[in-house]
C-alpha cells in the first residue's frame, strides 16, 4: 500500500470514527430521514401522486434538506482543526495536505450513503405497488449523493478559512442555497421574464438543481457528472490552497 493511500485511509478512519462515536452523524440522518420521508409520503403524496421515478415526490425536496444539512455535517472538517489548534500539529507531520482533505472528505461523503441507503424502503414501497422504471430511480440516487457531496465540498472549502463552525455554516448554506435557486425551475421562469433565454440557460447551468433534476429524470448525461465532480474538485482545490497557505 502506498503512503498517498494509507494516509488518506488513516484519515478516513479516524473521521468516520468521529462522526459515529458522536451525535453528530446520528442526529443529522434522523433528521434527514424524518423530512426525507415526511415529505414524499404526506407532502409529496407519494401515495396518490403515481410518480413511479419518484422525481416530484421524493427527489424534488431532497436538495432543500442538503443545503443546510450537508453544511452541518462539513462544517466541522477544518474548523474544529483551527479551533483545537491540532491543525498546526497536523501540518508539521510528514503528510501531504491532499491526503488529509480526500481523508475527510469521503468520511463526511459516506455519512450521506449511508443517510440516503436507509431512505431505499420509498423504492421499496413503489416496488411494491407498482412496477416502476429503476433507471430514473436509480440515477436520481446518484444525483443525490453527487448533491450532498459537492455542498460537503463547497463546506469544506469554506471551514478551511475559519475557524467558527457558525460562520462556516451561515456562509455554506446560503451558497449552497444560491447555487440551488438559480435552478429552481420557478425562479427559472421568472428570470425567463427579464432576461434572453440565453442569459438564463447559462446561469441556470451552474445549479446545482438543475443538473440534479436531470439525473432524475432517468437521463445520466456526461456534462450532469462533469459538473458535479468538478464542483467537488474545484472546492477541494480550493481547500488544499487554504491549507497550503497556513503551512508556508
Amino acid at each position: 500500500m502506498s503512503i498517498a493511500i494509507r494516509n488518506i485511509k488513516a484519515v478516513f478512519k479516524r473521521e468516520l470514527t468521529a462522526y459515529f462515536t458522536s451525535p453528530i452523524a446520528y442526529v443529522i440522518i434522523v433528521i434527514f430521514l424524518l423530512m426525507a420521508m415526511g415529505f414524499a409520503f404526506w407532502i409529496g403524496n407519494l401515495w396518490d401522486f403515481g410518480d413511479a421515478s419518484l422525481t416530484w415526490t421524493f427527489f424534488f425536496y431532497l436538495p432543500f434538506f442538503f443545503v443546510v444539512l450537508a453544511p452541518a455535517v462539513g462544517m466541522r472538517l477544518w474548523s474544529d482543526e483551527h479551533r483545537d489548534g491540532t491543525i498546526e500539529l497536523m501540518l508539521t507531520m510528514p503528510i501531504e495536505p491532499w491526503h488529509a482533505i480526500l481523508g475527510k472528505f469521503l468520511a463526511s461523503a459516506v455519512v450521506w450513503a449511508v443517510a440516503l441507503l436507509f431512505t431505499w424502503p420509498i423504492v421499496w414501497t413503489i416496488q411494491y405497488l407498482g412496477d416502476p422504471d429503476m433507471g430514473p430511480v436509480l440515477s436520481g440516487y446518484l444525483g443525490a449523493f453527487l448533491y450532498a457531496s459537492s455542498c460537503v465540498a463547497i463546506t469544506m472549502a469554506i471551514s478551511a478559512f475559519t475557524r467558527s463552525q457558525v460562520t462556516c455554516l451561515i456562509i455554506s448554506v446560503a451558497l449552497c442555497l444560491a447555487l440551488t435557486l438559480i435552478g429552481y425551475p420557478q425562479i427559472v421562469d421568472q428570470l425567463m421574464k427579464m432576461f434572453p433565454a440565453g442569459v438564463v440557460d447559462t446561469i441556470a447551468d451552474f445549479s446545482l438543481m438543475s443538473h440534479f433534476l436531470d439525473m432524475t429524470k432517468g437521463v445520466l448525461v456526461f456534462r450532469d457528472l462533469l459538473y458535479f465532480l468538478s464542483v467537488i474538485v474545484v472546492s477541494l482545490v480550493i481547500t488544499s490552497i487554504a491549507i497550503r497557505a497556513k503551512r508556508a
